[in-house]
């Protein structure tokens, strides 16, 4: 595994205690010794060593660093090498990423990921992956260390284009049902009772089933993916919809959301906290009392 961060870390463990032999890698030397792992000390000596390398990296830009920089995965692979990315990664640059590989022979898996650090945790993630049959197959021994479902969604590049949805979606329930929770707030409603009527009707999603019983409590469930990194991943749908020439009108509103929540210094924390930014703009409301 190269990134071992707070989703890569988690996987990489789970893979470690219920899969097969794992080795990790991470740029921060301090990640790499907090993980836990066995770990290389670059990116070519984990290459050498491994017949499965997989990638859960920030974003696209370093990810093409990692797999096509100087001693970087390209440079070392011998023919054969399986590598399956399972960023949020732009989907037109993991085709091309995949095309570069196959020239040495070297095969690519591009793998989505849903369902937060606990199901990564406990191996109930939901994996949405591209490339061929057989290589997904491939593949299947690592993801089935960390997941409960594998969908294979098409070729190379379907993966990640399957999770920029699932993540846009996720974007506009937490963004939409932050700023309802605003409003009920400063309308004096009762906030629990209002997410059961919710969570009974059409309104339900993620978000008020899974996310704001905690957050109403004061409780943020921090660690999960962060107002920034949700930023890029909205950004990620848009250019991807303008790229397919389809419509985007949700989209700039819903990127709106997070950037006024980054703006207003929460972009660094879970995604959560757009509540906070929206409350900001609505006075200073928190939905906890205690807050």
């Amino acid at each position: 595994m190269i990134g071992l961060g707070n989703m890569g870390g988690r996987i990489a463990r789970r893979i470690r205690d219920v899969g097969p032999p794992i080795v990790g890698y991470d740029v921060s030397a301090s990640q790499r010794a907090e993980s836990g792992l066995k770990t290389a000390d670059s990116i070519a000596e984990l290459t050498r060593q491994v017949e499965v390398l997989l990638l859960c990296l920030p974003h696209s830009g370093i990810i093409e660093s990692v797999v096509l920089g100087s001693e970087g995965v390209l440079e070392s692979a011998e023919a054969g090498l399986l590598v399956v990315d399972l960023s949020t990664a732009a989907p037109a640059s993991t085709v091309r990423l995949s095309a570069a590989l196959a020239e040495k022979d070297v095969a690519l898996v591009d793998g989505g990921l849903t369902g937060g650090v606990e199901a990564a945790t406990t191996g109930e993630m939901t994996v949405m992956v591209g490339g061929s049959e057989g290589d997904v197959d491939g593949a299947r021994p690592a993801l089935d260390a960390f997941s409960s479902a594998v969908y294979h969604m098409g070729p190379s590049g379907s993966g990640h284009r399957a999770k920029v949805l699932n993540n846009f979606l996720n974007g506009v329930s937490l963004a939409a049902t932050a700023e309802a929770m605003i409003a009920a707030k400063k309308a004096g409603l009762e906030l629990d009772k209002l997410l059961e009527v919710f969570n009974r009707g059409s309104a339900v999603n993620w978000a008020t089933r899974e996310r704001f019983p905690h957050i109403i409590k004061g409780d943020y469930l921090e660690g999960g993916l962060s107002v920034d990194l949700m930023i890029k991943d909205i950004n990620l749908y848009i250019d991807s919809a303008r790229e397919l020439q389809s419509p985007s009108v949700i989209g700039p509103a819903t990127l709106s959301s997070f950037l006024t929540a980054s703006s207003l210094g929460y972009g660094d924390q879970i995604s959560n906290h757009v509540v906070d930014g929206l409350g900001d703009l609505a006075g200073g409301v928190r939905l906890a009392d205690e807050l």
